[in-house]
């Protein structure tokens, strides 16, 4: 169903304010890659190997946004979240669920095979994540290329919003890393195709506050249905939930604002932003209209470009 006019010219002005900011940054550019590497196309290899893992695993979609979240809100897009070592990124709690790694080094090897030495693997995350996103659903869209790889990962350094976060403080964050409350909205749409850990959220079905009761704010039929079939009380932790509706889990859409409009938000700062003053309109208008993908799109652009690393160092 289209969405009334009134709501479509909203949409279209936020998605101006969006894409006046998906403008070259730095010595990023489309197409970075073209003739760096003889006759090969280093974007249609990416492509080809996501498509591949993809048809065995869709919810490669999910890791791969989740990596690179988790990498460009720590020392900025710069694939520090794949180097190994006891106290890197990896190790840090909010990155020991984190997956996707094997696949950004299966393409990792490829490239190196046809042209050494040439492509970042922070590029890599950004052109494998696209390609897996376009995959499950959202209009094919570029992104700019042209990252230098960091190298300094450590665990300490790791501080990410938390799924209970407060919605202001939350806001405050993004801002932090140039991304407005509109990006935020749209970036925690990614948790339509996302799971969590029935650790994550225990509390909050069976204990909420030290209540021994569940969160009141949730759907009392939907909390049911989380409690019986997917995170039993004092069945293992390791179960996990859809973020969405399981239906819709394998594609990006806005079945996400649907489900916590109608207060069926699995994680604490989901369901706060249907509940908070200041995010609700925004939820309202994602939750009605088509535009979701193509919108998300421009937020992931724009996620991209946090704090990149382009220039090659100087070495003396």
């Amino acid at each position: 169903m289209e969405c009334p006019n009134a709501l479509r010219t909203t949409l279209l002005a936020l998605f101006l304010i969006l894409d006046l900011a998906a403008v070259c940054h730095g010595r990023l550019r489309y197409g970075f890659y073209n003739g760096k590497c003889g006759q090969q196309n280093v974007e249609a290899i990416v492509q080809s190997i996501v498509k591949n893992s993809f048809t065995t695993d869709p919810t490669i979609v999910a890791g791969l946004l989740r990596l690179q979240f988790h990498d460009c809100f720590v020392n900025g897009c710069d694939a520090s979240i794949l180097l190994d070592g006891p106290y890197s990124e990896k190790t840090a709690s909010p990155n020991l669920s984190v997956f996707g790694y094997d696949l950004i080094d299966q393409i990792k090897v490829v490239l190196e095979s046809v042209c050494p030495g040439v492509v970042s693997c922070a590029d890599i995350i950004i052109a494998a994540t696209r390609d897996a996103s376009i995959l499950a659903g959202v209009p094919p869209f570029q992104v700019q290329l042209g990252r230098r790889d960091g190298m300094v990962s450590l665990a300490s350094l790791v501080n990410l919003p938390s799924p209970n976060i407060p919605v202001p403080t939350a806001i405050q964050f993004f801002q932090s890393k140039g991304l407005n409350p509109f990006d935020m909205v749209l970036l925690l749409g990614a948790h339509t195709v996302g799971i969590c850990h029935c650790s994550t959220i225990n509390d909050r079905l069976y204990n909420y506050m030290g209540t021994n009761k569940p969160d009141p704010s949730m759907n009392s039929s939907y909390m049911t249905i989380v409690q019986n079939n997917y995170c039993p009380k004092g069945q293992s932790n390791n179960n996990y939930v859809y973020l969405d509706d399981p239906s819709s889990a394998k594609s990006i859409d806005n079945s996400f604002y649907k489900q916590i409009l109608n207060n069926k938000g699995i994680l604490p700062i989901d369901q706060a932003l249907a509940l908070d003053g200041s995010t609700r309109w925004m939820v309202n208008l994602l939750a009605n209209s088509t535009d979701f993908p193509s919108l998300f799109t421009q937020a992931l652009v724009k996620l991209g470009r946090v704090e990149v690393l382009t220039a090659v160092p100087v070495v003396y």
